[in-house]
């Protein structure tokens, strides 16, 4: 497919508004290069292709997983509905063929006919500078090989150019799965260091713009904002060939052109349409769709707690109680995802996350609760999102501006651009906003570490800070690490009972990822980052 003949269907449905007949763009002619092309449309795209960068944000994920390889990476089982999905637990090779688990350090063997995309060979010195890199450049990728303690260079040792050994820093039951995430990615350390200057030693500007992988696709064009075109590596080893040979990848940032342009059978594959479409396309027929709950994951309203008012428990609490949960649930997500809220009184904390809370919708006690923190006629905040994911957090907070303002609490939405949203929520500056964090290893102590713990990750956009609360997340790690199930059973249901006491974030729903994609689309599989593998991906 040309990209001019795409280009000229997703203008024609602007102009038409999304709903005038248009001649198909594929000519019989191209049949066979369409069932080698997969032809993705989404709402935003990538704002930097590396992993390492600064801000990357959730689309720049799905090239890194698709481009790089790692080490290991995850085995698939069946999960909900029969999705295949990842397996937390289990791992298999990717760039490595044999993984050999000591007491205090894993050793890895590499696979001699790995290479990158530009022919050279993949060794154990790319392999170090790698996770160097990874535990150096700081922000999320410092902390995210921090959360496995992985976090000094020291523990990666080249023993010969095939080997490599990662030496354990203490005994942690997050270390192997940490090494499967996007972040310890293996970066072609030969070419990015011909880039690399004493301001950037890690080469992140040269790698921000093209790939340097050996994964089973590279980039070939990337138009910021527009459209990412990436072509299968042919000489992958890190798993059997992939089917599609090419995958273009367009941003449209209108979901009815969206809609329009998979139902006409234009686009194979689309995963951020609102709840609604997702519904009454499930219900047409026409099309394949996949809803998966979030693995570990939550939608939220967060509070800054070191700016005022937001401060003060009390007027936590409040907004807590003038959440219009159910609306959101009905009018926004039409019943796509599940309620983390009015669990009964009585119910017991689990050992488990996420879990609902016991909050509900009581604007009466909304009211009494601003007073009593000294806050009776309201105040005027700022209310902010990612417009990159508007189709849902637009209504959302909508519907919290109307229910706030009934307790007096005036709000001014604030739409953040999708390529600025990251750096803008880790600049820790925003009093009120809704976001979605999902942790990547399926623990409730990870999701514990990045969101509420004192060292203060990029996660926890609160600023929430208790030293009650790093005991327990501590404490569950320690437990977990040497199987003392009581110990972590006490400790998990410490900290929960106490992010809900704080309630510095106000947990909504753990949302479903919704996929609509052709029939004759297949090989679909649910990871934790949930992003399209497209490794996976087959077209009829």
């Amino acid at each position: 497919m040309k990209r001019r003949d795409f280009l000229k269907s997703v203008s024609g449905l602007a102009a038409a508004g999304a709903v005038t007949p248009a001649p198909a763009i594929w000519s019989a002619a191209k049949a066979d290069a369409r069932s080698e092309t997969l032809l993705i449309v989404s709402e935003s795209g990538p704002n930097n292709l590396d992993i390492h960068g600064v801000g990357t944000n959730v689309p720049g994920y799905e090239v890194s997983w698709n481009c790089y390889d790692r080490l290991i990476s995850h085995e698939m089982k069946s999960g909900p509905g029969g999705v295949p999905y990842y397996d937390r637990d289990k791992f298999k090779p990717e760039l490595a063929e044999d993984m050999n688990v000591g007491d205090m350090s894993v050793t890895f063997k590499l696979k001699k006919n790995a290479k990158f995309h530009d022919g050279a060979p993949v060794t154990a010195k790319d392999v170090k500078w790698s996770l160097d890199r990874a535990v150096s450049v700081g922000g999320f990728p410092t902390f995210q090989m921090g959360a496995g303690s992985l976090t000094k260079t020291e523990q990666f040792v080249v023993v010969d150019d095939n080997t490599v050994r990662i030496d354990f820093a203490k005994k942690d039951r997050l270390t192997i799965p940490d090494l499967a995430v996007i972040v310890p990615c293996i970066v072609n350390s030969e070419l990015v260091k011909k880039s690399a200057t004493e301001k950037d030693p890690w080469g992140l500007e040269y790698t921000k713009q093209q790939t340097a992988g050996s994964g089973a696709y590279k980039v070939v064009k990337w138009t910021a904002g527009t459209e990412v075109i990436m072509e299968r590596n042919d000489a992958w080893a890190g798993g059997p060939l992939p089917k599609v040979k090419r995958v273009i990848w367009r941003m449209v940032p209108q979901a009815g052109n969206r809609r329009a342009l998979l139902e006409r059978g234009d686009a194979d594959i689309s995963y951020d349409l609102p709840n609604k479409d997702f519904v009454e396309l499930k219900d047409s027929g026409k099309l394949n769709i996949v809803s998966v709950p979030y693995s570990n994951g939550v939608q939220y309203i967060g509070m800054n707690v070191k700016i005022a008012p937001f401060d003060n428990p009390k007027v936590r609490e409040a907004v807590a109680c003038a959440i219009p949960y159910q609306k959101i649930m009905d009018a926004v997500l039409f019943g796509l995802a599940k309620p983390m809220f009015g669990a009964a009184a009585d119910k017991a904390t689990e050992v488990a996350w996420p879990q609902p809370t016991k909050y509900v919708t009581d604007i009466a006690k909304a009211k009494a609760l601003l007073a009593e923190a000294g806050y009776p006629n309201g105040f005027e905040t700022t209310l902010s999102f990612d417009l990159g994911f508007a189709g849902v957090n637009e209504p959302l907070c909508v519907l919290v501006q109307e229910s706030l303002v009934q307790i007096g609490i005036k709000t001014t939405i604030n739409k953040i651009p999708g390529a600025n949203w990251r750096t803008e929520l880790n600049k820790k500056v925003l009093p009120l906003y809704t976001n979605v964090f999902s942790g990547w290893l399926d623990y409730p102590e990870y999701f514990f570490i990045w969101c509420y713990d004192g060292k203060n990750s990029i996660f926890n956009t609160m600023s929430y800070q208790s030293k009650a609360m790093d005991e327990f997340i501590h404490g569950a790690v320690d437990a977990a690490a040497v199987g003392n199930a009581a110990k972590y059973d006490t400790d998990v249901k410490g900290f929960v009972d106490l992010a809900f006491k704080d309630i510095p974030r106000i947990p909504l729903y753990q949302p479903y990822v919704n996929v609509a994609m052709q029939k004759n689309v297949s090989g679909y599989q649910y990871w934790f980052h949930r992003r399209l593998d497209y490794r996976a991906l087959v077209k009829a």
